[in-house]
């Protein structure tokens, strides 16, 4: 195994030797032990690179290999690349520059040097970071509540990047997902805009975003009856929240109502207004509003009444604080307290 070692370095130093008899003398760089570990060039895609390799007068040649590749020999440029040049200055320093750094230029380089005594080089590896970026992201969606959601985002870089998601809610917590987020059974709270970011340190993060749009029936979430007198206008307020955004429809006992004379109907959104510009005695009673999507349908009763008559402002039935008082007094009497 030892002979074996001594016959594999016998046979690289020959190949250094027939290499630098092809490079010209009287350019000298500074002489470096060939076992020195290599060193590592870390450089971003697009930048320029500078592999620095220094002189002294104690070496006769000099060129730069990429892997079996002779790139200059001396002054001599043996590559085809037009991004590849020297950097010298006077006799002090044969540096190779590479500009627009690509992947493809990854790689070993070597500035290999003839002594008078044996070849040396010195080593380098340069590595090249691509930012991260994001090539395909979901479309924006629409679905109906309950249904299971995969959003996807997948992007390149180098290093390879760490994806992550955010709902963009007043928290904007991070949620559980990398290159796919799978969400079981959204709800309705679930719905808006998702944020994707990759992310790799070598410049600043890729950021996509995916809406998305959860569809659920109405649910009326407010009303508001009226106590209006005679001869006055009463208004009746119904609210509800669905997706997409619910119809309104008002009644009367069975009789759908419309735009007609004495009857103002305005729907705002997700609020509809039922207004009676002169109420009358048989305008009293009660009224539905009814609030439907193609997911559902859900109604309300709301209720006119004159006065004194004891409806509260939800709709429901009451007894007034004065009946009350009245019954209290007669039990008190009846059963002598």
């Amino acid at each position: 195994m030892q002979v074996g070692r001594k016959s594999c370095w016998r046979q690289l130093q020959a190949s250094f030797f027939r290499l630098l008899c092809l490079i010209p003398t009287g350019f000298p760089v500074r002489s470096v032990d060939m076992q020195r570990a290599t060193d590592n060039i870390t450089i971003r895609q697009g930048d320029t690179a500078i592999i620095r390799c220094y002189v002294d007068d104690k070496v006769s040649r000099v060129a730069w290999l990429n892997r079996s590749n002779i790139i200059f020999a001396g002054q001599d440029k043996w590559s085809l690349d037009p991004r590849v040049d020297l950097v010298t200055k006077g006799q002090l320093e044969y540096s190779l520059r590479i500009q627009k750094v690509d992947v493809y230029d990854e790689g070993s380089y070597t500035c290999s040097i003839q002594t008078k005594q044996q070849p040396k080089t010195s080593q380098v590896y340069l590595i090249v970071q691509v930012p991260a970026n994001i090539y395909k992201v979901s479309d924006d969606i629409v679905v109906n509540e309950g249904s299971n959601v995969t959003l996807s985002c997948l992007a390149s870089g180098r290093p390879d990047p760490a994806i992550t998601w955010r709902l963009l809610n007043p928290s904007a917590e991070p949620l559980d997902g990398e290159e796919y987020l799978d969400i079981i059974g959204v709800m309705r709270n679930q719905a808006g805009r998702y944020e994707c970011k990759a992310s790799n340190d070598v410049a600043t993060p890729d950021v996509k975003y995916v809406n998305v749009v959860v569809n659920y029936p109405p649910t009326i979430k407010k009303t508001q009856s009226s106590e209006t007198p005679v001869g006055r206008m009463g208004v009746l307020q119904c609210e509800a929240t669905a997706v997409p955004t619910p119809e309104f429809e008002w009644y009367r006992d069975e009789k759908r109502l419309s735009n007609t004379q004495g009857i103002n109907i305005q729907i705002l959104g997700t609020t509809t207004v039922l207004m009676i510009t002169n109420v009358t005695e048989e305008d009293y009673g009660n009224y539905t509003c009814v609030a439907s999507n193609r997911l559902g349908v859900q109604n309300a009763s709301l209720f006119l009444y004159r006065p004194g008559t004891g409806r509260d402002i939800s709709g429901s039935t009451c007894v007034s604080q004065s009946l009350w008082l009245l019954l209290a007094s007669f039990a008190c009497l009846f059963f002598k307290c």
